[in-house]
């Protein structure tokens, strides 16, 4: 059997669609699953037990109208694989374009009507429910394929050379470590870059045997470096300087993450790693950590969530600066305190 999935991007959203990958091989352990992918997050799934080939998406390649040929090349490969099952679990028009033309035997995909997806599909399988979690959603198209939904998979396996690495700046494996993600897409999902800070200096001021370490890409530096000078010298600025395996096992190697609503909140859910998670216009319900959601931090504002990605309030971003630095320490050591006393696991329970 070969299984083609279409999940290109964002961060999150591709690790929180690997559950789909996973329980398609448990259930059919010869199958040869393919996975349509955004070229920077190669390096995520590079390698998975779980995916026999990548197929590499070069978005603004396939956009420039010089590259056409070599998108039309890429899709003559597609068909050729003679797909069994083509799952898009994007569910925007380009996606769902490219899910019909692959013309597997089957293709299933999610119901989202935004830009007409749906039509194009064998399958189009709802939400289940309006305020359903995005993982939920995913694992409800293997239900529709009758495909066993269980927990007897590893979401995110450790990759050895990248934990390796991570072991190397630790201080050695008794140093606790705390991971911050100041970083966001939108700007106005990011708590104030001034509370990180004051954050891991009262931290590490009342825990002197623990460190910070500060994630994200190249475009978060400025945020890393405010935080590190801020804050000290027991802060770790990783951000911009770190492989995506290496950034996951820096998260598996951390007590629990601080976090925006971003990529690194799904891996930390991924592998089990306490979140506490700082929401404004987003719905934690629908994208939060998944099997934390409940615990995520917000502000009941009648505006809140409003789900845009600019602030209209008559006091801006009110919903984040509403949220003290006391709120989310406290958050912090409840957070451990509860996976202290929880039962091991490598992930939440679907």
């Amino acid at each position: 059997m070969k299984i083609l999935i279409l999940k290109p991007s964002s961060l999150g959203d591709v690790v929180q669609a690997l559950p789909v990958a996973r329980l398609l091989r448990c259930r059919f352990p010869g199958a040869e699953v393919h996975w349509w992918l955004n070229t920077e997050l190669v390096p995520l799934l590079d390698g998975d037990p779980d995916i026999a080939r990548i197929i590499p998406f070069a978005r603004r390649g396939w956009a420039d109208p010089e590259a056409a040929a070599q998108a039309i090349a890429a899709l003559r490969r597609l068909r050729a694989e003679r797909y069994d099952w083509v799952i898009d679990l994007q569910g925007l028009a380009r996606s769902a374009a490219l899910a019909w033309l692959a013309r597997g035997r089957l293709t299933v995909g999610l119901q989202d009507w935004r830009e007409g997806a749906p039509a194009l599909f064998d399958i189009a399988v709802p939400r289940p429910a309006a305020s359903a979690h995005a993982v939920d959603w995913y694992l409800a198209v293997l239900q529709t394929l009758e495909v066993p939904v269980h927990r007897d998979f590893v979401w995110m396996p450790v990759r050895p050379i990248a934990a390796a690495a991570v072991a190397a700046r630790c201080d050695g494996p008794d140093t606790p470590w705390i991971a911050l993600q100041p970083g966001a897409r939108w700007d106005n999902k990011r708590w104030p870059v001034e509370r990180f800070a004051e954050m891991a200096r009262r931290w590490v001021a009342h825990h002197p045997r623990w460190r910070i370490a500060v994630l994200g890409g190249a475009s978060d530096r400025p945020l890393g470096a405010a935080i590190a000078s801020l804050a000290g010298p027991r802060v770790l600025d990783l951000t911009g300087r770190l492989p995506l395996p290496e950034m996951v096992e820096w998260i598996r190697r951390c007590a629990v993450l601080v976090t925006n609503d971003t990529g690194p909140m799904h891996v930390a859910a991924a592998l089990g790693r306490p979140v506490v998670g700082i929401f404004g216009p987003t719905d934690p319900r629908r994208t939060g950590p998944y099997g934390q959601s409940d615990q995520a931090l917000r502000i009941p504002l009648p505006c809140a969530p409003c789900l845009k990605s600019s602030c209209h309030h008559s006091e801006p971003l009110a919903c984040l600066t509403g949220i003290a630095v006391e709120r989310v320490m406290n958050a912090v050591l409840d957070r451990m305190k509860d996976a202290a006393s929880a039962p091991c696991s490598d992930g939440p329970v679907p």
